[in-house]
């Protein structure tokens, strides 16, 4: 099941989502600095590539929560904008509702991404 609803998610808003990280992690990696902060956009542009069957489990240092900050006042907020946005307009069916929970599983994800590990559930 989690095959097929990869499959859907991908075609519906996948690959938007999954997009939007790409495009976030080429930014940051144009300075020296970002460079960090653009690996692990582009890590997580494959759950929000493909969310069905992996969870994020969420932890970090010190050195994350700074990440974080920088990272939320640059591109979280826009990116968890959409991804709650997309999660609402999903929500609005019975069968876009599991699709729903996905974006706002990647909107958490986009607001405090440094620390968090994808596992395969």
């Amino acid at each position: 099941m989690g095959c097929l609803g990869n499959v859907i998610w991908f075609l519906c808003c996948g690959l938007w989502q999954g997009l939007s990280w790409v495009l976030a992690g080429v930014l940051w990696s144009i300075t020296i600095i970002g460079i960090p902060i653009g690996r692990q956009c582009f890590k997580l542009a494959s759950l929000a590539f493909f969310p069905f069957g992996k969870e994020v489990q969420y932890g970090g240092s010190a050195i994350s929560v700074i990440a974080n900050i920088f990272w939320m006042i640059f591109s979280g907020i826009p990116l968890a904008v959409a991804a709650v946005l997309n999660g609402i307009l999903l929500c609005c069916t019975i069968i876009g509702i599991p699709f729903g929970l996905q974006c706002f599983k990647i909107a958490k994800l986009a607001l405090f991404p440094f620390g968090a590990s994808v596992i395969n559930s």
